[in-house]
């Protein structure tokens, strides 16, 4: 497929337009009728589709084009139609992003002549052409596209629409004849397939789509119209106008484009510096290109300026793409660096500027100078001469080598100290990694405190090991310090995985592929890895994609299938047999561009192109096939790809041209094509898919839309393979010393080899097998300082080559080297004093040098020199071999001369520096008596609290020996009146532990010697020394080990390695000690006692030279000693301890578990079981079993039987270890074990049906009734509960539903009568249990006593009442049972009961009656109920108000009570109704009663009756009155009343008389009897 004409120029091609025949046909109009309804129909389509975001811009737009054209409107009928539609183009481009001006342009192109009618214009086919009037040349169209983010639905008709028009429009002829054909519907579909032969661009395809609706409007028949020369020079003046105006409009609108390729920002033009006058302002410009546009923030010295904090200060203005930063009234202080940082999704990019700010000569302002810190870098020009003529730059608190891993943070820094200080300035810090500077990053940022300067690793990876370096300046003064940083791999998700890959680079991007390189890991997870995938993900997205199938061994690759212009960033996986490891870190983005346009795109910023042609006119020419490319070769080739490079043909025309890839194999003819479907348009391409090992030439074609071109010279022959090879192993490893914890490793290069990344260097300690990498980073050159190595250890090292083809093989390993510093000379001593003076001699000391030089001191060398007058003289030697104590006689002096000495030390490296110089001192006879100073003192073991200081004895010990010593102690900033005495008594060691110190306190000693003269002189100070527990302190530890050897063990892990260990007891040397051996080895040390006993009491104590005085001592007196002998002992014949001693249980199923359990036990350990002194073993009858992972040991038979009395043992047998543990079961201790063995099996018997889980047993609720419950298991639904008492079954009101497992009896009132044996029984098909319950004789006792007890406390509190005979005491319980005792007490004394004091019970009412109370009974009650054991008391206090009340109340009832005695009343003898017939007589009889007799009256119907004839009334002896009615007839009927009356009361007795006659009776009957009758019918 050949590039479209439009596309001769482009430099982008989208990825959705490779797959589409995007063909286009241009050719001239002829006679065109209906152009202008052609040209209304696309114009109107384009306004319709206008935005109102943009009518603004049109409208502009529109008014400038009717400006520029208003001449030529006035000479054209449709001038004003097309300035219409030209601006209703633009707005519809401008609101879908056709901002490239000359699309939008082109169609004022139709200005042509002033005719009326134009000829209709039709779109000729290739062949068509052929029939063309030979003087006639087709115009060609070159377009340039600028690039594709991706097309949208709407887009694409946008596009097709535009390139339509393009199509359509009035093409400009130069010659006079324009003809037109017809052109049929197949016509079009042919001209359309004779298109895509001649290999025109996909983009022609969207053009088609209209331009074949503008062909089928074309008129059917052809013409031919001529035009006059006038008409064609018009013409060409209108185009050049148009031309110019074209340039214009593109030109403004390139301004306007939004840019949719993403890229970073870029500064077109930079700030500059400045520098200024102070109170001037000055303005710092710049220019950044980048999509989307970017943000942009100014710093001052690193610090973002806010304009808000300093109001008028600083303006900060952006206006188009120009932004500006003004600082108002300059002063000293706004002396800085000034930054512009831009930033946007793509990435961040900083420029830098200084202001200077000048001030005149005689205005400085000390004042103002000092006032505060300013921030201005000495790097811009800017040195600080006139304050100091030399800056001294100094690092403290340094980072050292650092250790990290990756995805971890780590911080190096120091802090910078500048002499002399300038407030004013301040340092230029610049960090660098392996001699690159840093710049602050999303991985890496920097941070300068004004004392302390940090570098910050927020993510760590193995791309950041190295070696860094900060460098500090100070105008023309640098100081820097530099130290190296490992990066170890991150734990693998998959144990054995590889490590991931680093400095993931793109080295070759184009339109077509990029080239991934990347660095092989160190770490390959344990087995080879297989190759590498390659991920990659375009920026702005989180979908990573993988872009190999197969993993790829070369450490490049060629990744296809980008889209041009998009931007991307690339990470790799490496893969093993056991899985795939972490990814690398990703890439930098990078676009898939080629460089000329990325080139192109940096020397200016442009818009991107977003669907839009620009379309410019060329003269007319005739397509030119391009010729074969030059210089074909190949560039790269690999087992898995070939990179084919070349040149572009000189023969190309001016449209762009594409190229076809073609290979055959070695040998033949056969030449097939590798991109049919894919043309490249870029000089470079990668092959893929050849087989490995076979040999293939390739050669490339060139096309464009005139065809395809000759092939291009064939490569040579090139076989399908790595040709670059794996680098050879290094050789000759050499290690030497460099520090405690560091090897520098040298080895000879790789011979030969190829494009070398580096070298891997791998340690192993010797004789372990195990090899960890030294470095993760590859290191070039011959030479590496391998660190954090173990001091003491000794180490192997192993080296092997890195290219992109792999990494080589191991070299040979080198020799073993214990890790130790270098040795050097030593340093000198000092602290030169005179120990002992005598007529021609002199003894010097002196203290060891403070570093010894990585070596031990052999030995010290003595130059003494003569001083006349003060003259010193020649140095002469003191003595030829070295002297190896520090401490010397010097003879052969003269008597009262003057002399210095000096003193130098030697060890393997040789001879140190001299000390300084000595003081003068005169060679005399001593004649003192008292003794010398002491020398050599030395402070160890040194903690918070204590320290031991040691001394030698002094040379001159005085007329007498030395008899002891005083120590003195002072802090080191006391004054010299302040030294204070440790022990009032001399002591005769030569050490002491000095306790009481304070923590964090310096302290100096000093020791003088004692005779019988006196004492002497004191020491040289030792110290200061500061009373501190340093971190990593470690003490003496005694061990007793398996076989009872006991040893003193001692570990240090600050040792040099010159360092030895040094043991004594007493502070003397253990050396050649015949009961002890010391061991020692790397940073431990044991000391062994061969037979421990009272001769090794003491203090032991382990030095470690070539330290600052570590130590540590152990004392071993009497009591520790019997504690270690006994320790000792055990050891020896060790016993498996153990938790619990052998034991005997029963089990569920009458099962017998004998176990016992071992605090542990070992994998090996066995277990004898022994019955009656013979070993049982495992079988039917014994179940045996050890858990050795908690101790437990045990052993199981399934029935005790008679047999199986006697003694069980377990004996234990661990390694050495034994134990032992027995259980005796005889006589009755088996017995009863038996018996509940058999218990139990029974109950498992019992248990396989229904059961009681819990026996039957009683509860008193607290309504004081009584209930028996159970509780039973494994019962079903058929299971039936009946319940007995003394054998009689109960009846049950209701069926049990077995609720949790509960069955119960309620009983209530318990008492003697409910005593008895209750007896429950549970029962179904599988079987029966049954509960018993005994409540008789002390049973029933114990449970009366609870239903007392119960009853007792349910009583309430005492009440008091009053009765007609007296006061009542009373208190209710639930219920009563004469179980319960009542006892009655009044003040404490128990009551007498009499008729006048009386206690029942009535109901569940407890009472006690006073009758006729008296004041004697006033006073406090007490009711005690007596359960059977306990008594429950309720007290009332029945005296005062209470009492007064209650007895008033007795009077009041006692009253009344009376008078209802005496009261007047009817006892008897009335009937309620009298029935009497006519004419009888009527007689009735009342008793009567009343004290005192009452007075009688009757009534009749409540009327008052008297006595008389025919109803007689009497009353007789006050107690019977009399009624008589003689011939009671119906006048007598009705209600009578009887009333009695005395002082107390009265009473009325009613009756009722009725008198019927007879014959009525009768007659009212036989009526009743009919109404019967007729009811009945």
């Amino acid at each position: 497929m050949s590039l479209p004409f439009y596309q001769r120029s482009h430099q982008h091609y989208d990825f959705s337009y490779r797959n589409k025949d995007l063909r286009t046909t241009v050719s001239h109009y002829q006679h065109e009728k209906k152009r202008s309804a052609i040209y209304t129909q696309g114009s109107t389509a384009y306004s319709s589709r206008s935005s109102a975001a943009h009518r603004q811009e049109a409208e502009a737009f529109r008014q400038a084009s009717a400006a520029s054209f208003q001449q030529q409107a006035s000479q054209y009928a449709l001038s004003s139609d097309v300035s219409r539609k030209a601006a209703s183009a633009f707005d519809y481009g401008s609101s879908h992003g056709l901002t490239d001006s000359s699309l939008l342009l082109d169609d004022y192109s139709s200005k042509l002549s002033p005719k009326p009618k134009r000829a209709k214009h039709s779109l000729l086919s290739g062949e068509e052409k052929e029939n063309l009037p030979s003087d006639y040349m087709v115009p060609i169209f070159s377009g340039r596209q600028k690039h594709v983010s991706g097309i949208t639905d709407t887009e694409e008709e946008r596009i097709k629409e535009a390139a339509a028009y393009i199509a359509q429009r009035n093409l400009l002829a130069s010659e006079e004849g324009i003809t037109t054909s017809k052109q049929s519907t197949a016509s079009k579909q042919s001209m359309t397939s004779k298109q895509s032969t001649a290999s025109r661009q996909s983009m022609a395809s969207k053009q088609s789509v209209v331009s074949k609706q503008a062909t089928s409007t074309l008129q059917q028949e052809e013409t031919f119209e001529k035009k006059s020369r006038k008409v064609a020079i018009r013409e060409k003046a209108e185009r050049l106008s148009l031309r110019k105006t074209l340039e214009e409009t593109e030109a403004y609108h390139a301004k306007l484009n939004e840019d949719h390729l993403l890229h970073a920002p870029e500064f077109i033009i930079k700030p500059r510096s400045h520098t200024v006058w102070e109170k001037e302002n000055v303005k710092l410009h710049c220019s950044i290109a980048g999509w989307p546009e970017p943000r942009v923030t100014w710093y001052k010295n690193q610090v973002p300026i806010n304009v808000h904090a300093n109001p008028g200060k600083y303006i900060i203005e952006s206006r188009y793409g120009m932004h500006t930063l003004e600082i108002n009234a300059c002063d000293f202080e706004d002396t800085a660096q000034y930054r512009a940082s831009a930033m946007n999704v793509k990435g961040e990019l900083s420029a830098y500027a200084s202001v200077v700010v000048k001030r005149y000569k005689g205005e400085f302002d000390e004042t103002r100078f000092h006032a505060g810190v300013s921030t201005m870098p000495l790097s811009f020009a800017v040195t600080p001469y006139g304050y100091a003529s030399k800056f001294e730059i100094h690092f403290d608190d340094k980072f050292d080598v650092s250790f990290g891993r990756e995805g971890e943070t780590m911080s190096l820094g120091c802090r910078v100290v500048i002499t002399p200080e300038i407030k004013h300035f301040q340092p230029e810090i610049q960090w660098y990694r392996n001699g690159v500077p840093l710049s602050p990053s999303k991985w890496v940022q920097t941070l300068w405190s004004g004392e302390r300067a940090t570098l910050t690793f927020s993510h760590l990876n193995k791309e950041d090991e190295g070696l860094y370096t900060i460098r500090v300046r100070m105008g023309e003064y640098y100081e820097q310090y530099s130290a190296y940083v490992f990066v170890r791999d991150a734990d693998a998700e998959i144990e054995g995985a590889p490590a991931a890959p680093l400095d993931v680079k793109c080295l070759e991007a184009n339109k077509d592929y990029i080239i991934i390189s990347w660095k092989q890991p160190a770490v390959d997870g344990g087995s080879p890895i297989l190759g590498y995938f390659i991920d990659k993900c375009e920026v702005g997205t989180d979908n990573w994609s993988q872009c190999n199938d197969t993993p790829v061994k070369f450490a490049r690759f060629p990744v296809t299938g980008l889209i041009e212009g998009r931007s991307y960033i690339f990470r790799v996986r490496a893969v093993n047999k056991t899985g795939i490891g972490f990814p690398s870190r990703v890439s930098e983005p990078v676009a898939a561009l080629d460089p000329a346009e990325k080139a192109r795109l940096k020397s200016r910023p442009s818009a991107p192109w977003t669907g839009q042609i620009i379309v410019t006119e060329e003269e007319p020419s005739e397509g030119i096939v391009p010729g074969p490319p030059t210089d074909l070769s190949v560039t790269e080739a690999t087992r898995s790809y070939v990179v084919l490079s070349w040149k572009p043909p000189r023969q190309r025309g001016h449209e762009g041209i594409m190229y076809f890839v073609e290979k055959c194999e070695a040998g033949t003819e056969n030449w097939q094509r590798v991109n049919t479907e894919l043309p490249v348009k870029s000089p470079r391409f990668a092959l893929f898919d050849l087989a490995e090992g076979k040999s293939y030439c390739f050669r490339v074609r060139c096309s464009n839309s005139a065809g395809v071109g000759e092939p291009s010279d064939a490569t040579e022959v090139t076989v399908v393979g790595d040709k670059l090879d794996i680098p050879k192993a290094p050789g000759k490893i050499i290690p030497s010393r460099n520090t405690d914890t560091s090897v520098v490793v040298s080895w000879e290069e790789s011979a030969d080899a190829k494009e070398l990344v580096g070298y891997y260097i791998e340690a192993s300690v010797a004789g372990s097998g195990k090899w960890e990498p030294c470095n993760n980073n590859p290191v070039k050159g011959s030479r590496f300082t391998c660190h954090g190595l173990v001091t003491g250890q000794s180490y192997i090292f192993r080296v092997r080559a890195v290219n992109a083809a792999g990494l080589s093989e191991y070299s040979q390993d080198s020799e073993a080297i214990e890790v130790k510093a270098a040795i050097a000379p030593p340093s000198p001593p000092h602290d030169i004093t005179c120990l002992e003076s005598f007529r021609d001699s002199m003894v010097l000391g002196w203290k060891q040098p403070d570093k010894i030089g990585g070596a031990e001191i052999t030995g010290y060398y003595v130059n003494y020199r003569e001083v006349i007058d003060g003259v010193p003289g020649k140095w002469r030697e003191a003595n030829v071999k070295a002297v190896s104590e520090e401490a010397y006689k010097i003879s052969n002096l003269k008597e009262n001369m003057v002399y210095q000495f000096q003193v130098a030390a030697m060890n393997m490296a040789g001879l140190g520096t001299p000390s300084a110089v000595s003081e003068c001192f005169k060679c005399e006879e001593w004649t003192i008596a008292v003794p010398g100073p002491p020398h050599s003192l030395k402070c160890s073991e040194v903690r918070k609290d204590s320290l031991v200081l040691q001394w030698k004895p002094p040379v001159h010990s005085g007329r007498t020996p030395v008899t002891g010593y005083f120590v003195d102690l002072k802090e080191a900033k006391a004054k010299e009146d302040q030294w204070r005495g440790l022990n009032e008594a001399a002591i005769k060691n030569v050490y002491l532990k000095v306790r009481g110190l304070k923590e964090g306190v310096s302290y100096v000693f000093r020791v003088r010697a004692i005779n019988q003269a006196g004492v002497g002189k004191p020491s040289d100070l030792a110290g200061p020394v500061v009373a501190e527990t340093r971190p990593g302190t470690k003490e003496v530890v005694v061990n007793v080990d398996d076989d009872g050897v006991i040893s003193l063990n001692f570990e240090c892990d600050q040792m040099t390695p010159k360092s030895e260990f040094t043991w004594s007891k007493d502070y003397v040397s253990t050396e050649d000690s015949p009961r002890l051996e010391v061991e020692s080895k790397g940073n431990k040390t044991k000391m062994t006692f061969k037979d421990l006993g009272m001769d090794d009491l003491g203090l032991y104590s382990c030095d470690v030279t070539d330290t600052d005085g570590i130590a540590s001592s152990y004392l071993i007196d009497e009591e520790e000693l019997k504690r270690l002998l006994a320790l000792s002992h055990e050891h020896k014949f060790p016993t498996v301890p153990v938790k619990s001693e052998l034991a005997v249980e029963i089990l569920e199923k009458g099962q017998v578990r004998f176990w016992m359990q071992a605090e542990k036990l070992s994998g090996n350990a066995k277990v004898n079981y022994i019955f009656n002194e013979k070993e049982i073993f495992e079988g039917p009858k014994y179940k045996m079993h050890i858990d050795r992972n908690t101790g437990i040991i045990e052993m199981f038979m399934e029935k005790l039987q008679d047999e199986d009395e006697g003694t069980y043992t377990f004996q234990l047998q661990d390694g050495k270890a034994t134990n032992h543990s027995t259980v005796v079961l005889i006589g009755d201790v088996f017995k009863k074990l038996q018996k509940e063995a058999e218990f139990q099996r029974q109950e498992w018997i019992r248990k396989q049906g229904p059961h009681f889980a819990e026996y039957l047993s009683w509860e008193v609720t607290g309504e004081c009734n009584v209930l028996l419950k159970c509780k039973v298991a494994n019962i079903k639904k058929e299971t039936h509960i009946v319940w007995y008492k003394d054998e009689r079954e109960i009846s049950v009101d209701e069926k049990h539903d077995f609720k949790d497992g509960i069955c119960t009896l309620l009983i209530t009132e318990f008492s003697k009568k409910d005593a008895g044996i209750y007896e429950v029984i549970l029962k179904d098909d599988r079987g029966k249990d049954k509960s018993r319950l005994k409540l008789v004789d002390e049973a029933f006792k114990e449970l009366m006593t609870e239903v007392c007890k119960k009853i007792a406390l349910s009583a309430t509190d005492l009440k008091i009442q009053s009765t007609a005979e007296g006061i009542r005491l009373y208190s209710f319980v639930t219920y009563y049972v004469e179980d319960l005792k009542v006892n009655w007490s009044h003040n404490g004394a128990a009551i007498r009961y009499s008729d006048r004091v009386k206690t029942g019970v009535t109901g569940e009412q407890i009472w006690l009656q006073i009758n006729e109370p008296t004041p004697n009974d006033k006073g406090k009650y007490v009711m005690e109920l007596f359960d059977g054991k306990t008594g429950h008391q309720k007290t009332v206090d029945l005296s005062g108000q209470a009492y007064e009340e209650a007895y008033a109340e007795f009077q009041r009832l006692k009253q009344a009570a009376i008078a209802e005695k005496n009261r007047a009343r009817v006892l008897g003898g009335l009937p309620d109704v009298v029935t009497i017939q006519e004419g009888k007589a009527l007689n009735l009889t009342c008793n009567v009663w009343g004290d005192p007799p009452p007075e009688v009256s009757w009534l009749k119907n409540e009327k008052a009756l008297a006595s008389d004839d025919h109803c007689n009334l009497k009353f007789e002896a006050g107690k019977t009155a009399y009624f008589t009615i003689n011939g009671v007839s119906t006048a007598d009927s009705g209600k009578y009343g009887l009333v009695v009356k005395n002082k107390y009361g009265s009473e009325t007795s009613d009756f009722t008389v009725s008198v019927f006659i007879p014959e009525e009776e009768a007659r009212m009957a036989a009526l009743e009897a009919q109404k019967g009758g007729k009811k009945a019918k």
